[in-house]
């Protein structure tokens, strides 16, 4: 029997059970014959949007979707020849991405589980409100048109491979929100900065040999995880024109050693994609990478400082810390298991940022300013009004004299609710203190709704 093939072709990322943003004019596209005119009609509305495709046979549309809803949807676009996609759920769409923190599925990786995961894995069809769409690691050498990955809905068979910390988001956002949410999960485990950004801006890097580490390389099938620019061209490149909401990035593990380039990069990365996706300054969410022992000197350490340097000088965007969500064990394990935790901050994180819920916190505690008194060190800090978690027992603080040496502290809460006492037999005349400013160290301090305070030092030593 003969299959009637419809002419105009859709990328894969606009597919049956997709979630499309709301109260928006999402964007539509693909390719048909050139010149052919193509129409979008929607089960929603009676508008119907035509556009003529240009000599290369490209076209893009836009169609104005309804506040969300639980009820499925159809999309028809046709050049004569309808196709038809059903199961189009209206909500709220994020991206999240970086590298194998933000890619672990639920399932884990190999010796590396998520706690819970069984649970969350048994009880997906739950979740019938949340969709994801994972795009598999294809590099590319230039900017390509299409990436695989098609949406899926949750199940205990689908959920397996979601992103565990992308899936978390979406559960949490969903129940608050009562609107469906959709992840596309565009990460790649080990990738650096450099890896999601395009090759007129790597030109300028002096420290990126793009003949070296791609050119020559041309013909392999598997690009390796530190390749700069396959990402971008592979899988950033191609789904630019889905209509979101904001990102998620949790990447930095691949930058350390080279903390004193990855804030500006960084920054460059958030501006392009803000540019390419065309929709103004839309949030940008950063997860703090983890602590973690295998690193040399304190390179985790600073690293996890660009971050949140970084956070403060990209607009509209928002940071938490993961400090806290580490077991012991877990010293020299690169992916800890605690991934829905991160999940839910992420979601908190969002609701209040971007969706104006101001009573749910979302800002770890972080350092202001310090005064030095004698022997001993105040500190203050935002994001603790009403308080600490604590009062004896706090772990974590260190404190150094002129020799730069720095000894354990300890810590008291002082009479003023966003401020700490710090002292050490050991140094008579503080000059600079440190939190769990270390590749890995565990604190135990957070502020009345369990957000730990971000690790610091006051020195640039």
């Amino acid at each position: 029997s003969i299959q009637l093939q419809a002419k105009v072709e859709i990328p894969e990322i606009l597919s049956d059970n997709m979630v499309l943003q709301q109260q928006y004019e999402v964007n539509l596209w693909g390719t048909a014959a050139p010149k052919a005119t193509v129409t979008a009609s929607v089960s929603w509305s009676d508008e119907v949007v035509k556009v003529v495709a240009d000599s290369n046979g490209d076209w893009k549309l836009k169609i104005k979707t309804p506040e969300a809803s639980f009820n499925p949807q159809t999309v028809t676009i046709s050049d004569g020849e309808p196709l038809t996609l059903s199961n189009i759920l209206i909500g709220e769409v994020w991206l999240c991405s970086g590298q194998s923190n933000m890619e672990m599925p639920l399932a884990g990786f190999w010796n590396c589980p998520v706690e819970g995961a069984n649970e969350m894995i048994a009880t997906a069809s739950e979740c019938k409100y949340v969709r994801m769409v994972t795009l598999p690691r294809e590099g590319a050498i230039t900017p390509q048109k299409t990436a695989k990955g098609k949406w899926q809905t949750c199940n205990p068979e689908t959920a397996q491979q979601m992103s565990a910390v992308g899936f978390s988001f979406a559960k949490m956002l969903s129940r608050i929100l009562n609107v469906p949410v959709g992840i596309v999960s565009c990460a790649w485990g080990g990738a650096r900065v450099e890896g999601w950004l395009p090759e007129y801006i790597l030109k300028g890097y002096k420290d990126v040999n793009l003949q070296k580490e791609v050119y020559d390389k041309v013909g392999g099938e598997y690009w390796h995880y530190m390749t700069p620019m396959v990402m971008y061209n592979g899988l950033l490149h191609p789904i630019v024109n889905y209509t979101i909401k904001g990102f998620a990035w949790y990447q930095g593990e691949s930058n350390v050693g080279h903390h004193d380039t990855y804030k500006e990069r960084l920054k460059t990365m958030v501006e392009l994609w803000r540019k390419e996706w065309g929709q103004g300054d839309i949030p940008f969410y950063i997860i703090e990478i983890a602590p973690y022992d295998a690193w040399k000197d304190l390179y985790g350490a600073y690293i996890r400082e660009a971050l949140l340097e970084a956070s403060r000088e990209i607009p509209n965007s928002g940071f938490f810390s993961t400090n806290d969500l580490v077991y012991p064990y877990e010293t020299n394990q690169i992916h800890p298991c605690q991934k829905e935790e991160v999940g839910k901050r992420l979601a908190y994180l969002a609701l209040n940022k971007s969706y104006g819920m101001k009573a749910i916190a979302a800002d770890c505690p972080t350092f202001r300013t310090m005064n030095i008194k004698d022997n001993s060190v105040e500190l203050i800090f935002d994001n603790a009004d009403d308080g600490f978690s604590r009062k004896i027992g706090i772990e974590g603080f260190e404190i150094a004299g002129e020799d730069r040496k720095f000894y354990p502290a300890e810590a008291r809460l002082s009479g003023k609710p966003n401020a700490i006492f710090v002292t050490s037999k050991d140094v008579e005349k503080p000059v600079a203190v440190r939190y769990c400013f270390k590749n890995f160290q565990l604190g135990n301090l957070h502020n009345l709704r369990g957000l730990p305070l971000v690790p610091f030092r006051t020195d640039n030593w």
